[in-house]
């Protein structure tokens, strides 16, 4: 049986994709809720409950997996980082992130894969394949 997480959050500055991404992991089934957001200035409203999501209620799910693209404006996806290192640990302990870009450059890959809060580099866009490996590694049922 395959496992379902309660919330993935998809950082991307683009819409097609996004919607691509979204569709791949509601399609097969692996979250109940799907958050998309446009950078990381806006992920990291997410992840404190901050600006759009300033909420009392309990409507924003926190994320076990984060999709993490690397070029976005204003803020990509190294400076992302950068900050999220400066979070509490309560807000972003059990997340596991991937690097998913269409970057080729390998100084990315490496620089990914001496990071300790990456988990993996992936390849856009994200399909079924990709999607159930990375549940199966880090999520086992």
């Amino acid at each position: 049986m395959k496992k379902k997480l309660s919330c993935i959050l998809l950082i991307d500055d683009d819409e097609p994709t996004n919607f691509l991404n979204k569709l791949t992991i509601t399609e097969n089934g692996y979250a109940d809720y799907v958050q998309v957001v446009p950078g990381g200035q806006e992920a990291l409203d997410y992840l404190t409950n901050s600006g759009p999501f300033n909420t009392t209620e309990d409507d924003f799910p926190r994320p076990e997996l984060i999709f993490l693209d690397i070029n976005m404006p204003s803020m990509d996806g190294w400076e992302f980082l950068e900050h999220y290192k400066k979070l509490k640990q309560s807000e972003i302990e059990k997340i596991i992130m991937v690097m998913l870009t269409t970057s080729l450059n390998p100084d990315d890959r490496r620089i990914a894969s001496e990071d300790p809060n990456i988990a993996g580099f992936e390849l856009k866009p994200l399909t079924a394949g990709t999607l159930e490996k990375i549940i199966d590694r880090y999520f086992p049922s």
